[in-house]
């Protein structure tokens, strides 16, 4: 894994530079074409490659040469753009450069020789996939605690009237629980009488389509005459077995949707309640195989985790009364997955029953859990990470560097997997796009967690159970993707990834290329922090954690920040001394920059800010900053997709060119200045604009009035003082097309009557501090056919909720603070008759400040 991001790495690194208008050094022609021929061989193998060490506690030494070898390269080709740059000369041929980047090439090479025997071996030998057994599964009692409702509702399908031939997967993530379920449905005695036959075969990952069709056969007909018999032989010999007879088959621990391809016409639909029965960790495998039916395995509950845990340690007995706050406590850790809890109460079964011994196993949990049974529980987990796709690997093991129990937020996930270079361009897609099909992949393979959805059902928030987020600890560390640095950082750090977990930066070394301080600051609130000149080579460098907001944060200089002329992400807390410089256009390579400050800086950036043409995402968060108009000699930055936190921002033809495929704008408009102009029309021409934020304060009133929107717009927030009739601006807002939220803050009206037509596509509706609102009037619940969710805050003198929004079929919630008792009274009223007329309960949250 670490050879394939680093390839993937390399080249991005290579791309960028034959792309970049200004870039800092060039490469031979030659030496191009040789590292790309290298990089594109060493891909093509590594994604056919089994590793004879992907079982074993140690590194592919081939994996961790190759590793080495890219590593190499970007580091002389780094290098040199930093001393070009920081040299100030021009681009020159330079020999001893030629020279080094040669001898890695040499050793690419080198290495692509002894891969071409390799895979030459490998074809001359032929070694067969080995399948795995299909024998019938063997089960303990009790073992289904908390899944008595799935349990119930697979068997009513198995056992239901509809008589065509019924596929029914069961997911969720290794060790839920699926293959347990199977086996006791495939053991009930109401199954065994209603099937004529039944049949268990694991198909895993190597699957072998004869192998497993050998055996079912076996498993059926009791024979095993069919053992030369081809695919297709065996296939017509099930067939022909199957016709006519009703017949359960489980297959468990399905990993592709070829492999049912393969084998599904062998298996016939005799119209009379025949079913097949799939355990897979892949949600969207499931919806391949069957989109009306499929039962997701969740984590248990605490009472079922205890249930399950107390049978497994107790038996018939119960809990001793000393045992049970620590043996609560173990089992919370567990959090809810039954592989877990298992594996603890069979450990806990057969030891001492003492306090200290139940307190070392607390205090231990999650090695203890990985290293019993012979690392059984590691094996079942660490499946989903041997069987992952090479381009997934590097983004899931990044999702060890959260905290246990950490929310991360997904939009910081991305960014970051795009800053490191993990992402492999296909398709022409842009690589945020890339960041979320990945992500989303590893939600559907469930190794993600979502933890929390946005207003308009995306996922803002995620997790990772301990046990995953432990093994990629373990395989990163094996792999020495990045490091943890926990206590007391070390004198000096040789990884190219760290990680610190403890406050204070020391040591780095010039092969660091990521830094993550995912810890609180425990120092004074005056201390600033001085980056150490080693890091001359520093990529990403985020100065505060990967998940929620942490209120202590270290304070740097931003002129000693900018000095990262490599860097890729920049996310810091700025001093209240630090400036802008025009220094700033020396990070040529610059792709994200995030500033935060505590105090009021120099809000002036410099010009030079457009001169950064890989930037492709700009915020500054409090106070917003002021970007000077592009001057008529800079590149278009057409990599710019989020510019927020920007004040007083001219809009005109030449900036829109500039930023052509900006997604995310956050714009604030303070100053009286502003009056008369016509910069927010400029908006329509932002073709690509998802989402917009735009406050207006005072005497800009007219500058609202003028917007217009395109019609790509998505989210929509517009935040005015004291000055706008939003009444003149809803209809624009109202028609467009796209539009799944809005948040209308502060605005003047005192009705609002909503057309027909308008806001087909609105999920998420708030109104805001709206204090002059009075009459609301909706005719027809078809004025917001698609609306889910409606939050209103502080409309003191609002008369009512209009009735008929309580008709929106998709409304799902309501919610209320500091509101007229009118607008609660009425919203009650629709919550009742929501009840009474559709049994539906529509979820209502009334609160005060």
């Amino acid at each position: 894994m670490a050879a394939y991001g680093a390839l993937v790495s390399l080249m991005h690194i290579i791309d960028t530079l034959e792309k970049h208008p200004s870039h800092p050094i060039s490469i031979d022609e030659k030496q191009v074409q040789s590292l790309t021929q290298n990089i594109a061989f060493l891909q093509e193998f590594l994604d056919g490659y089994i590793s004879p060490f992907a079982d074993s506690n140690e590194a592919d030494p081939l994996e961790r040469r190759i590793a080495d070898a890219v590593y190499a390269a970007e580091d002389v080709i780094e290098s040199h753009i930093v001393d070009q740059i920081h040299s100030g000369s021009t681009i020159v041929a330079d020999h001893d450069f030629y020279h080094n980047l040669q001898k890695v090439i040499e050793e690419m090479d080198l290495i692509n020789k002894e891969v071409k025997s390799i895979a030459v071996e490998a074809q001359t030998k032929q070694k067969p996939v080995a399948a795995l057994s299909a024998s019938s599964p063997s089960v303990k009692e009790s073992v289904i605690v908390g899944s008595d409702e799935v349990f119930l509702d697979v068997l009513d399908k198995l056992t239901s009237d509809q008589l065509n031939r019924q596929i029914i997967p069961i997911t969720g993530m290794g060790g839920i629980g699926k293959t347990t379920l199977a086996m006791n449905l495939f053991e009930n005695a109401l199954v065994k009488e209603r099937f004529d036959i039944r049949a268990w075969t694991t198909i895993s990952q190597t699957y072998n389509v004869r192998e497993t069709l050998r055996e079912v056969l076996f498993r059926t007909s009791g024979g095993d005459s069919c053992s030369d018999l081809s695919v297709n032989k065996l296939g017509e010999k099930l067939h022909k077995f199957m016709f006519g007879r009703r017949y359960l088959v489980i297959m468990d621990d399905m990993w592709s949707i070829e492999v049912w391809e393969k084998i599904k016409f062998f298996f016939p639909d005799n119209q009379n309640g025949s079913r097949i029965i799939v355990t897979t960790r892949l949600s969207d495998l499931s919806s391949q195989l069957n989109e009306s039916c499929t039962f997701a395995m969740k984590f248990l509950d605490e009472a079922s985790s205890w249930d399950l845990f107390c049978k497994t340690v107790f038996g018939k007995e119960s809990c001793p009364i000393e045992l049970e706050n620590i043996g609560k406590n173990i089992v919370a850790n567990c959090k809810g997955l039954p592989l877990s809890i298992a594996t603890i109460g069979g450990l806990l079964a057969k030891s001492e029953r003492t306090k200290e011994y139940w307190k070392h196993i607390e205090q231990n949990l999650n090695s203890i859990v990985i290293n019993s049974n012979d690392g059984f529980c590691s094996k079942i987990l660490r499946m989903s990470y041997i069987y992952l796709p090479n381009y997934l690997k590097p983004c899931f093991l990044y999702m060890g560097v959260l905290d246990e129990d950490c929310r991360i937020r997904v939009s910081i996930l991305k960014k970051l997997w795009v800053s490191e270079g993990f992402l492999k361009p296909r398709s022409g897609k842009c690589l945020e796009t890339l960041a979320q099909e990945y992500f989303k992949e590893l939600v559907d393979r469930n190794l993600v967690l979502v933890d929390e959805l946005g207003s308009t059902g995306n996922v803002k928030y995620c997790k990772i159970h301990d046990l995953l987020r432990d093994l990629c600890l373990k395989e990163a560390e094996k792999e020495r993707f990045y490091h943890v640095i926990r206590d007391d950082p070390p004198a000096s750090i040789s990884k190219r990834r760290v990680v610190f977990k403890t406050a204070g930066l020391l040591g780095y070394s010039s092969h660091t290329r990521s830094i993550i301080c995912d810890c609180d600051r425990t120092r004074s609130d005056d201390d600033k922090v001085l980056l150490s000149p080693d890091l001359r080579l520093l990529r990403t460098f985020r100065a505060w954690g990967v998940g929620e907001y942490h209120p202590k944060r270290n304070v740097y200089f931003l002129e000693n920040v900018f000095e990262l002329v490599n860097s890729r992400y920049l996310a810091i807390t700025v001093h209240e001394e630090s400036k802008f410089s025009s220094s700033i256009e020396i990070l040529w390579n610059l792709q994200i920059l995030i500033i935060h400050s505590s105090f009021w800086i120099d809000p002036r950036v410099p010009n030079e800010i457009w001169k950064l043409h890989q930037l492709r995402h700009l915020e500054f968060d409090t106070p917003e900053l002021i970007l000077p108009n592009p001057p008529s000699d800079v590149v278009v930055m057409e990599n710019l997709q989020t510019l927020i936190g920007v004040y007083d921002l001219l809009l005109n033809e030449e900036v829109v060119k500039r930023i052509p495929n900006v997604k995310k704008l956050r714009l604030a408009y303070f100053s009286d200045q502003m009056e008369g102009e016509d910069c927010l029309s400029y908006l329509q021409c932002f073709s690509k604009l998802e989402s917009l934020c735009c406050c207006t304060l005072g005497q800009t009133v007219d500058l609202l009035l003028r917007i217009n929107l395109p019609n790509s717009i998505r989210k929509l927030v517009v935040l005015d003082v004291f000055s706008t009739e939003f009444e003149d601006i809803l209809p624009k807002i109202g028609s467009l097309p796209l539009l799944e939220k809005l948040e209308l803050l502060n605005g003047v009206f005192g009705k609002w009557e909503t057309v027909e037509g308008q806001f087909q596509k609105l999920k998420f509706l708030k109104l805001s501090d709206c204090s002059s609102l009075v009459n609301w009037i909706v005719s027809d619940s078809s004025h917001f056919p698609l609306l889910e969710k409606l939050s209103l805050e502080n409309l003191s003198v609002l008369e009512e909720i209009p009735s008929e929004v309580g008709e929106i079929a998709t409304l799902k919630s309501i919610s209320l603070y500091e509101c007229s008792e009118a607008a609660v009274a009425s919203a009650k009223k629709i919550v009742e008759e929501r009840e009474d007329i559709y049994g539906e309960q529509l979820q209502l949250r009334v609160g005060l400040w």
